[in-house]
């Protein structure tokens, strides 16, 4: 060792290489959102849980509400892949309550704008892509079906299915679902609710 060269000591904190920090730090994230909510979010503590200096996830973030953004759009993202995939308009409910069961961490923020960043360009181009897909759902549905036009159409059936993903996340349903699969029971209730289409 040089006399230059800084002594290691066991008390020297580690260095510690991600392959991307920045998944880390969303991963580990998600995991304290799932488990205790948004307001639970320390980038401080993201950074001691992935082993880097306390300014890294600053570095991809900038501050919380960044990082709260890019959940946000990721979610959104995901949400409009899923319901590009819907066969028709009740297959999009069931994605939509699949989706929300499967990542509940993005569905809270996602939610909650409050929280993000609105003008973030990944956060709108999130949220136009899965208000297209929602769109392109409905539209394959006879507004006459409905009773209404096809834009409170789309409200009746995005409220339909995020009101059910809501109340199931929280826990509101478990009576009732009991042990049924939640979205056979949720296509069954939108059969009820939504007949013609």
């Amino acid at each position: 060792m040089s006399p230059t060269e800084p002594k290691k000591t066991d008390d020297a904190p580690r260095r510690y290489h991600h392959g991307d920090l920045r998944r880390a730090i969303l991963s580990a994230a998600l995991d304290v959102i799932a488990a205790d909510g948004p307001s639970a979010l320390s980038l401080r503590d993201l950074a001691r849980r992935a082993g880097v200096s306390h300014a890294a996830p600053a570095h991809h973030f900038k501050d919380r509400t960044g990082l709260l953004t890019a959940i946000a759009a990721e979610g959104f993202g995901l949400l409009a892949a899923a319901l590009n995939e819907a066969s028709d308009l009740k297959d999009a409910g069931v994605r939509y309550v699949r989706f929300a069961r499967e990542h509940p961490a993005h569905f809270q923020v996602m939610f909650t704008p409050e929280l993000l960043r609105g003008d973030d360009l990944e956060l709108t181009t999130g949220r136009a892509l899965a208000a297209d897909a929602l769109r392109e759902a409905v539209s394959a549905v006879r507004a006459e079906d409905f009773g209404v036009d096809s834009r409170l159409a789309g409200v009746a059936a995005w409220s339909l299915a995020h009101g059910f993903a809501t109340l199931l996340l929280g826990h509101n349903l478990d009576g009732a679902v009991g042990h049924r699969d939640p979205e056979e029971v949720f296509r069954n209730l939108a059969t009820t609710l939504f007949r013609s289409a």
